[in-house]
């Protein structure tokens, strides 16, 4: 057995339970000095204090199992990037805290969040007078973080959600009609095709009726149709998990409605144990997805993500959706992969190639400053919107995992994952890289000082001094 410290679970088992050292020390029949030697990882659990353990509070022993931190440390290392945050923390000294202390942790990092929506504010207010505080609070970045801290996975709807499909009969190539039939059947709902401008479904309460834009693909068609049915089902639940959630406003609570019913409609389109077994069975290929449930790359993508129900989890991904310009507008992670909010993100990343290769799955081994590595995939996908001469949507898909999972992947078949690895060093944007000497840099680094000789040049766009 794999030396085991859980000083901080340990301690929190205790605490939970209103329980001195010395009282949990009888109860397993050890010293109370052992208790306090655990508690601080002076030494490991041994087999029979664990079995101890789980017998007289009913815990799993998962529960005193190591803990990926790497998510967390990448956040409390964000925090002390940041050069308006007074202080220096070492490796060492993040790694300690997110270990013994994680709760604290999270704690600064939640704390660090608000403080930079509350800088983010008062700037917009300076520069734009006159303009609605609520504006400025950006609370789509408030449902991203909900998620974030989910780890991307809602068990309250993914289980409800797999039931639903399972008592509507839903099979591939035939989900929207199902659909239609439990919306009707199940609510009374009717749903029709008309043209609706704009917009891809409206629904009428009162009338109870769901038009559809004809525009529509059968699988975005589904979705559509899942999301109302979403409401209709598990309405309650997600009115619960919004309130739990305590967003700062009504704006952001119902873009929270609207992302938990989204959740659920592709829990419903791909339920969970039949959509992991067909992932596991093509070995993560995404167009053999995508052709076996009828929806699209993106869809495939996101539910991908999700995948993470304890004792059945599927790889964990990082899914992402850029444009053109850069700009992240959907980011969800069930990795220790960081979406920096400071500087941008890396020019080197697969995902900003991918533009370049319409339509070409792309993939890339990539290594952040931390030494920690990451398969990642990337393809464009694109969007008509109207007729001759209306501008289309183009993004473009990332979906990465730790590179441990890569071989699981059908994209990592004839590549070198070891050492001998084609490896592309990134960074999470370039005001907070700790990379010196790349030369794709955009901004210097944050707090990093800088070579400036008017007699001399440098291939590097900021060259670092020394």
């Amino acid at each position: 057995m794999e030396k085991m410290y859980a000083g901080a679970r340990l301690r929190q088992l205790r605490e939970d339970r209103s329980m001195t050292q010395s009282e949990l020390a009888r109860l397993l029949e050890i010293s109370p000095s052992y208790v306090n030697q655990l508690e601080h990882n002076g030494r490991p659990l041994t087999l029979p204090v664990l079995l101890k353990l789980t017998e007289t509070f009913g815990v799993d022993t998962e529960f005193f199992a190591a803990r990926d931190t790497a998510r967390l440390i990448a956040d409390v290392r964000e925090v002390f990037d940041d050069n308006t945050v007074s202080g220096a923390i070492s490796a060492g000294e993040v790694d300690a805290l997110t270990t013994t202390l994680p709760e604290v942790a999270r704690t600064l990092v939640a704390l660090h969040r608000r403080y930079r929506e509350a800088v983010e504010n008062v700037a917009t207010l300076v520069t734009e007078q006159g303009l609605d505080r609520s504006t400025a609070q950006q609370p789509h970045e408030e449902i991203r973080d909900w998620f974030y801290l989910r780890r991307n996975h809602v068990a309250e709807l993914d289980a409800p959600a797999e039931k639903l499909a399972a008592e509507l009969r839903l099979h591939p190539g035939e989900v929207r009609s199902g659909l239609a039939t439990g919306l009707l059947e199940r609510h009374g709902v009717k749903v029709t095709a008309e043209s609706l401008g704009p917009d891809q479904h409206h629904f009428d309460p009162r009338r109870k009726t769901l038009r559809l834009s004809p525009a529509l693909r059968p699988g975005q068609a589904a979705f559509r149709l899942a999301s109302e049915l979403a409401l209709l089902e598990a309405g309650e639940v997600i009115d619960r998990l919004v309130e739990d959630g305590k967003f700062s406003g009504d704006t952001a609570r119902r873009l929270a409605r609207i992302g938990l019913a989204n959740y659920f409609a592709g829990a419903v389109v791909l339920p969970y144990r039949v959509f992991l077994g067909a992932a596991e069975r093509y070995r993560y290929d995404i167009t053999r997805l995508s052709d076996h449930f009828g929806v699209g790359f993106e869809t495939v993508c996101h539910r991908l993500s999700t995948l993470q129900r304890p004792g059945t989890r599927g790889v964990p991904f990082s899914f992402v959706r850029v444009d053109r310009a850069g700009n992240i507008s959907k980011r969800q992670s069930a990795t220790g992969f960081h979406f920096s909010r400071v500087g941008g993100s890396c020019p080197l990343w697969i995902v900003y190639e991918a533009f370049g290769s319409p339509g070409r799955i792309l993939t890339q081994i990539a290594e952040l400053p931390d030494g920690k590595k990451y398969f990642w995939l990337a393809r464009t996908v694109s969007r008509a919107a109207g007729g001759h001469g209306d501008p289309g949507k183009t993004f473009a898909i990332g979906l990465g995992c730790e590179l441990r999972h890569a071989k699981r992947l059908v994209y990592s078949d004839g590549l070198a994952l070891g050492t001998g690895a084609a490896v592309t060093p990134i960074g999470m944007g370039c005001k907070v890289c700790e990379r010196p000497a790349c030369p794709q840099r955009a901004f210097p680094a944050i707090g990093k000082p800088m070579r400036v000789d008017e007699h001399s040049s440098s291939l590097l766009p900021y060259p670092p001094l020394g």
